[in-house]
C-alpha cells in the first residue's frame, strides 16, 4: 500500500509521455508558423512588394522584443517565479494574438485600407505597411514562442528528471521540427488552394496555434495533479519562495564559465541553421533553377532526419553520455554541409545533391540539439533553470535577430547566395571552437557532460 502512495504520475511512462506529447504539439505548431512564409518569399516580393531586404527585416523582427526590450530575460524570472503551467498559458497566448495581428497585416482588409496607405507613405525603416504590421504580430509571436521553448525545456526537466530527459527533448524537438517539414508543403498548398491569398497560410497556422493552445491547457490539468503528488512526497520545489528563487541567484548564471560556452556555441550554431532555414526555399530554387514551391518541398527533407535521429542520439547520451563530443562533431557537419552549398552545389547542381547534403545538415541538427539542452541541467542548478534556458535564449536571439538582416542585404548587394553560405558556414567554425573548450572545462572541472543521463 505504501508503495502505491507514493508512486508519481511520471513514474508512469504513458502518462509522461502523453505529457510530452501535449507539449511537444504546441511547439511543433509553433515552428509551423514560423516557417509559413519561407516557400513564399518570392510571392511576397510580386504581391506585396518585399525585397530581400524586407524580408531579412521581417524574418529578423520575431526576434527583437526578446533582444532589445530583454523579455526572455523577463520570461525567465516569470518561468522560475511562476512556474511552467503559468508561463506555458502565457506563452501561447502570446503567440496566438501575435499570428492574428500578423495575419490582419497580411489580409485584404488591411491591405486597402486607408492604414495600410498611410504606414505605407510614413516609410519608417523604408517597409510597406504589410510589413511593419506584420513585423509586429510577428514581434508579439516570438516573444511567446522563445518563452514557450523555454518553458518545455524546464517542463521536460521536471517530468523526466531522472529518466530519459535527453531522449524526451529529443524526441520533443523532433516533433517540432516536423512543422518545417509541414510549412514547407502545406503553405504553398494553402496559398494555391485558396487563390494564391498570402494571407491563407497565416490563418491557418493561426488557427493551429489556437489548438496547441488547448493542448497546454490539458497538459495543465496534469501537471496539477503531478503537483499534488510531489507535494505529498515532500519533494515538491514551490517556485515563488525566497528558497527557491531570488533575483541575486541571476548573477551565478553570469559568473558561470560553462554556462557562456553553452551560450555562445547555442548562438553560433543556431544563427547557422533557423536564419538559413528562411532563405533556403529561395537558394535552392536559384540555385537549381526551379520555381519556389519545388524548393520548398526539396528544403522540406532537412527535418525529417533529424526527426528521425534526434530520440535515437537522445537514448545513447541517456545511457552512454557523450554530449560534449557530440557537439563538436554536430559543428563540423554543420561546416561541410554550408561550404557544400557555397561551392558544390552551383558546380554541380542536383536535385539529388541538394537532398543529400540538406539530409546530412539535419543529422548536424540532430547531433547538436540533443546534446546540448539535455546538458544545461548539469551545469545550472534548477532554481534558476528557467532563467538559464531564458537567457540563453536571449542570446541565441540576438543571432537570430541580426543574421537574417545581414544575410538580407548581403543577397541585395552580391546578387547571389555564395557570401551568405560562407557566413553561415564560419558561424559552425566558432561553434567548434567553443565546443572543443567546452569539453576541455568539462574533463577539468567534471559536470559529467559526458556521462549518462540515466542513473541506475
Amino acid at each position: 500500500m505504501t508503495q502505491t502512495i507514493q508512486r508519481k504520475l511520471n513514474d508512469s511512462a504513458f502518462a509522461r509521455w502523453t505529457a510530452l506529447v501535449l507539449i511537444a504539439l504546441m511547439m511543433f505548431f509553433a515552428y509551423m508558423f514560423v516557417d509559413m512564409l519561407s516557400p513564399l518569399k518570392s510571392q511576397l516580393e510580386t504581391s506585396l512588394g518585399w525585397d530581400g531586404g524586407t524580408f531579412g527585416t521581417y524574418a529578423a523582427s520575431e526576434y527583437f522584443l526578446n533582444v532589445f526590450c530583454f523579455f526572455l530575460i523577463f520570461a525567465g524570472i516569470i518561468l522560475d517565479k511562476m512556474g511552467i503551467r503559468f508561463t506555458g498559458l502565457l506563452s501561447a497566448s502570446l503567440m496566438v494574438i501575435g499570428a492574428a495581428i500578423k495575419f490582419y497585416g497580411m489580409s485584404d482588409a488591411f491591405l486597402t485600407s486607408e492604414l495600410n496607405v498611410t504606414l505605407t507613405e510614413w516609410g519608417f525603416l523604408d517597409l510597406p505597411g504589410s510589413a511593419l504590421v506584420s513585423c509586429l504580430g510577428f514581434m508579439i509571436f516570438g516573444c511567446g514562442c522563445e518563452m514557450a521553448g523555454t518553458t518545455v525545456s524546464k517542463a521536460i526537466a521536471k517530468w523526466f528528471k531522472g529518466k530519459e530527459m535527453a531522449m524526451a527533448m529529443g524526441l520533443e524537438m523532433s516533433i517540432a521540427r516536423l512543422g518545417v517539414f509541414a510549412a514547407m508543403w502545406l503553405s504553398p498548398f494553402v496559398y494555391n488552394k485558396f487563390d494564391e491569398a498570402i494571407s491563407a497560410p497565416v490563418a491557418f497556422g493561426t488557427v493551429l496555434l489556437i489548438i496547441g493552445l488547448i493542448f497546454y491547457f490539458v497538459f495543465v490539468v496534469m501537471d496539477r495533479k503531478f503537483d499534488k503528488q510531489l507535494e505529498a512526497c515532500g519533494e515538491l520545489e514551490k517556485g515563488g519562495s525566497d528558497e527557491e528563487f531570488k533575483l541575486s541567484d541571476l548573477g551565478k548564471i553570469f559568473k558561470s564559465k560553462m554556462f557562456w560556452l553553452v551560450a555562445l556555441l547555442c548562438v553560433l550554431y543556431y544563427s547557422a541553421i533557423f536564419p538559413f532555414q528562411r532563405f533556403a526555399p529561395d537558394y535552392l530554387a536559384t540555385t537549381l533553377d526551379v520555381d519556389s514551391d519545388t524548393g520548398a518541398q526539396l528544403f522540406s527533407c532537412f527535418p525529417i532526419l533529424a526527426m528521425v535521429l534526434t530520440p535515437f542520439l537522445g537514448g545513447f547520451i541517456d545511457r552512454k553520455g557523450k554530449a560534449a563530443s557530440m557537439l563538436m562533431v554536430g559543428s563540423l557537419i554543420m561546416i561541410a554541409c554550408h561550404l557544400s552549398f557555397a561551392f558544390l552545389l552551383p558546380a554541380a547542381p542536383s536535385k539529388a545533391l541538394a537532398v543529400a547534403i540538406i539530409a546530412i545538415l539535419g543529422v548536424s541538427f540532430s547531433l547538436v540539439p540533443a546534446a546540448l539542452w539535455p546538458s544545461v541541467p548539469k551545469i545550472i542548478d534548477n532554481r534558476i533553470l528557467g532563467s538559464a534556458y531564458c537567457i540563453i535564449f536571449w542570446i541565441q536571439n540576438i543571432g537570430l535577430f541580426a543574421v537574417p538582416k545581414i544575410i538580407g542585404e548581403v543577397l541585395d548587394a552580391t546578387g547571389g547566395y555564395t557570401v551568405p553560405m560562407i557566413i553561415f558556414s564560419s558561424f559552425g567554425v566558432f561553434a567548434l571552437f567553443f565546443g572543443m573548450m567546452l569539453k576541455r572545462e568539462d574533463t577539468k572541472k567534471g559536470y559529467g557532460l559526458e556521462l549518462p543521463n540515466i542513473k541506475k
